[in-house]
């Protein structure tokens, strides 16, 4: 039995060495053609231009620029919320792990995450509803005032939704992305004609990384203004 090549034994020809870069090289080479892609089609404002532009890296697909849809204060008033250490309810696990944790972590800003809170199962069972509803009911005391990211359950979106047009406190801003062929359209919808700030893709598409990098994108420049103050 032959003995399985180690990593410095890779010749030069290997796929690796004919197609891969340094993770720096990557993104900026990346984040250069969707710019020099869609050029005028990317919103004027660098704040959201960003959001943008990392949404449409995350997901590889120049498309999805046609199903984004961006509010106007979205950015400054997540800047905002981030700066003063505003609490960030995420609806699942896969959202709360690719978010910048470090970043929030430097900002102050706490993570919480819906299926995870205590009661959010039992809660569900007694409802017939998923626990990512469940737990973002439970969560308005700290989504109120704060920031709301939402990933991967149009369920969790709903509920927020209904919320809020129940009355409750809203939040500064909500980067709802749901993925799925089961009310994922029509979550997006309904937070799309919401006059919160928000940012979100209209239709099936979605998922995690394209929530998270909307968020990370303004993270990352709330933490580069905090570092030069």
């Amino acid at each position: 039995m032959s003995e399985r090549p180690g990593l410095g034994a890779m010749a030069d020809g290997s796929l690796l060495a004919r197609y891969g870069l340094p993770p720096a090289e990557i993104e900026a080479r990346s984040l250069a053609y969707v710019e020099a892609q869609l050029a005028d089609r990317l919103p004027a404002d660098p704040l959201l231009r960003a959001v943008v532009v990392r949404m449409i890296y995350a997901a590889g697909d120049l498309g999805l620029v046609d199903a984004i849809r961006v509010h106007p204060a979205l950015g400054t008033t997540v800047l905002a919320a981030l700066h003063a250490g505003a609490p960030v309810v995420v609806d699942g696990q896969m959202v709360a792990a690719a978010l910048a944790g470090a970043v929030l972590a430097r900002l102050g800003c706490a993570v919480h995450v819906a299926v995870a809170v205590p009661g959010a199962a039992e809660r569900a069972r007694a409802r017939g509803m998923t626990r990512a509803a469940a737990g973002i009911a439970l969560l308005a005391p700290q989504w109120a005032g704060g920031l709301v990211v939402i990933g991967t359950a149009p369920t969790a979106l709903l509920m927020l939704l209904d919320l809020l047009a129940a009355g409750a406190p809203p939040p500064a801003a909500i980067i709802g992305t749901p993925v799925g062929f089961v009310a994922a359209t029509e979550a997006c919808a309904a937070l799309a004609g919401t006059g919160l700030p928000h940012a979100t893709v209209l239709g099936t598409r979605g998922g995690a990384a394209l929530a998270a990098a909307a968020f990370n994108a303004l993270a990352a420049r709330a933490a580069a203004e905090r570092d030069t103050r």
